[in-house]
Order: C-alpha cells, then sequence, then structure tokens
C-alpha cells in the first residue's frame, strides 16, 4: 500500500469544552498525509465557532454543518464526503497521541488484507490519567468470535480499509441506536480480518455528558439485541430473544432468564472445537461481566446476589464485592452500605494509580 490518505471523521455535538484538544491531536499527528471531516451536527454551543477557526488554519480540515440529525446520519454522512483509502474514527472528547496513525497505517502496509484495526486506550479523568494494560484476550484469529460478544474496538481509536470493505458493508445501521459501531464491527469482523494494537494510543475521555453516559440504558439494550443476533446466527441458540428483556427491567425473573442463559451457553461453548474454544469462553466471559455491571447498576444487591448464585460465578467478582453482597439477599439496606463504600475505595484506588495528565499528553494546553 503506498501512503495512504487518512481521512479523520470528526462528528460533533456540542463538544466545546474538548474540541480544541481533539482538533490538536489530530493536527500534530506525526503522520501528516490525512484530512479530518467535521460535521457539526446542529450544536448549541461555540463548536461551530472552533471547527471554523481551525479550517481556516489549516486546510485539511473541511466543515460542514447542519441542523441535528443525531449520531449514525452524521457518521454515515461522513463516509460519503471522506475521500481517503484509510478511514479513522476520532471523537471531539478524545485525544490521539501523536505516533497513533503513523502505527496503524504501518500495520495496514504489513498486512494488505486487513479490513480495520483499533488499538487500547488510556482513560482521562479530568486531569488525571489511568494508564491502560493490554489484554491477553486479542489473540491472532480471535476477533471474529469476540465482536459476537462486545465491542471489540473503542471507537474513536478504529481505523477501516475502505479498499476491502465493501462499500455498501462499510455504513452505520440506525437500527442499532447507541452500538452502531458495536453492528459494524462485528459484521466486518465476521468476513475480513481484524487486529488490535494492543497498546494505548487514544487518551478515551470519561465525562458526564458523553454519549455513552447520556444513553446507558438504550446502549445496554441495543448490545442485548446484537448478542441474541449473533448467537442465533451462530446456531447456539434457537431464539435468544428472551435475554433482551433484562435490558429493558431487571426483575428476579429476567434476571433469572439470564443466569440460565449463561450457563446453557458455557455447556455450549465447551462442545466447540479446540481452536475456537478459548475464543468463546472470552467472550462469554465478558458477557457475563456486562450482565453483572448492568444489574449491579439498579443498586438493588439482592439481585446481583440472585445472578451470582444462578450462575455459580461468585469466584469472578471482587472478594471486597463479596462481602458486600453475601448479606445482600437478608439486608439489602446493609448491602448497600457496603457496596457504597466500596465505590469510593474504587475512586481512591483508581486516583493513586493514575498519573497527572500532564505527564503523558503533549504540554500545549490539549487537556
Amino acid at each position: 500500500m503506498p501512503k495512504p490518505l487518512v481521512s479523520v471523521l470528526l462528528p460533533v455535538y456540542n463538544g466545546e469544552p474538548y474540541l480544541g484538544a481533539a482538533l490538536e491531536s489530530i493536527l500534530r499527528q506525526d503522520y501528516r498525509h490525512l484530512e479530518i471531516v467535521a460535521i457539526d451536527d446542529g450544536s448549541t454551543d461555540r463548536s461551530l465557532e472552533i471547527l471554523e477557526r481551525y479550517r481556516k488554519a489549516d486546510s485539511r480540515i473541511s466543515v460542514r454543518s447542519r441542523e441535528n440529525r443525531g449520531l449514525i446520519t452524521t457518521l454515515n454522512e461522513g463516509l460519503a464526503l471522506a475521500s481517503g483509502d484509510l478511514v479513522a474514527r476520532m471523537d471531539a472528547d478524545d485525544i490521539s497521541y501523536a505516533t497513533r496513525f503513523s502505527r496503524q497505517v504501518a500495520l495496514f502496509r504489513e498486512q494488505p488484507r486487513l479490513a480495520m484495526c483499533g488499538t487500547g486506550v488510556d482513560t482521562l479523568i479530568g486531569d488525571r490519567i489511568v494508564r491502560g494494560k493490554p489484554s491477553a484476550i486479542y489473540r491472532p484469529g480471535s476477533m471474529r468470535v469476540l465482536s459476537m460478544f462486545f465491542t471489540i474496538f473503542i471507537h474513536s481509536t478504529v481505523v477501516f480499509n475502505r479498499r476491502l470493505i465493501p462499500e455498501e458493508m462499510l455504513i452505520y445501521d440506525g437500527a442499532y441506536p447507541h452500538a452502531e459501531d458495536f453492528d459494524l464491527f462485528r459484521r466486518v469482523a465476521d468476513r475480513f480480518p481484524a487486529m488490535m494494537i494492543d497498546e494505548a494510543l487514544v487518551a478515551y475521555r470519561i465525562h458526564g455528558d458523553s454519549v455513552t453516559s447520556r444513553h446507558q440504558r438504550q446502549m445496554r439494550q441495543t448490545h442485548l439485541k446484537i448478542v441474541a443476533e449473533n448467537l442465533e446466527r451462530e446456531g447456539l441458540f434457537d431464539d435468544a430473544s428472551s435475554l433482551r428483556e433484562i435490558g429493558v427491567v431487571a426483575s428476579k425473573e429476567t434476571i433469572r432468564v439470564a443466569a440460565e442463559f449463561i450457563v446453557s451457553l458455557e455447556r455450549k461453548i465447551a462442545s466447540c472445537p479446540p481452536e475456537t474454544r478459548q475464543a468463546y469462553e472470552d467472550g462469554m466471559l465478558c458477557f457475563f461481566y456486562f450482565l453483572y455491571q448492568l444489574i449491579a447498576d439498579e443498586k438493588r444487591p439482592e439481585l446481583t446476589h440472585d445472578f451470582l448464585t444462578r450462575t455459580g460465578k461468585w469466584n469472578l467478582i471482587r472478594r471486597r464485592e463479596r462481602y458486600g453482597l453475601f448479606v445482600g439477599a437478608r439486608a439489602p439496606w446493609c448491602s448497600r452500605l457496603s457496596l457504597a463504600a466500596t465505590k469510593r475505595v474504587d475512586a481512591l484506588a483508581r486516583h493513586l494509580q493514575s498519573v497527572p495528565a500532564a505527564s503523558v499528553l503533549p504540554q500545549n494546553g490539549v487537556v
């Protein structure tokens, strides 16, 4: 592959607090052959003003602004406008490290049949960064199976190879709101090779106004829909639709169904061929933690206790969480106090493990 143009697809909606930092991080990449396709999706803050200021200063930036149409429409509009052989995603509140695109382009050159790749992330919380760690689950040949169970890449780290992915496939589907990336990744990985650069090349910002934070419930419902579809397609379940009910309401009945689903899936995976069994086990474990967090967020420890008991997976959660949940069935109020204390301890531990953002990010006001 000759030196390809990288089109950076940047949707923006009320991104004023962080947009400048995101743009600076793209413009200061050591890979210079790029264009930024920025679409302002009807922002009501100063986002468009910021975009226009940067556009005037750098000809690699194009800006389109119109009324609000939502993220999926904006992403598809950006794909239609992008002219590069490689299309990179970037969010207006994240920061790409300077070597991100050069590293990803190099991988596509080494692997000309590669359809998409993502990278690891550091987590940016306020003015602190928690350094990301490599994961053992990203083994060669595992991505197709993993993509059935969870979103294999953080969206703002992915690069797509348009020379390989058919135009009719490289599109975000409006039937999967707030998990449109999960859907697209599973469709591409089902047919083409995908790889992870398991090193943090993006700082992924956590804040209360992010899309993930604002639309968590619908995102989880769509996530369950996609997993059910995947497992039905693979012949692991004739009808997995009942799994989706826990995304609507967490009750003793929906938890019973979800727990039985996990136990049944575990039995079926045990009979998979050895060459794919590990990937299925890794994917199922990630899905178990997804359900566990969904239930725990209801703040009804008796339900979490029931789920862990029915699945027999108490050993998969941390000891201090176990202590708080053991009393959940009989004294939920006491359990809530214990779990609240655990959250405070976790927050303190996260702070102690983090480093000042200024020690990682460029010293040019991009925090």
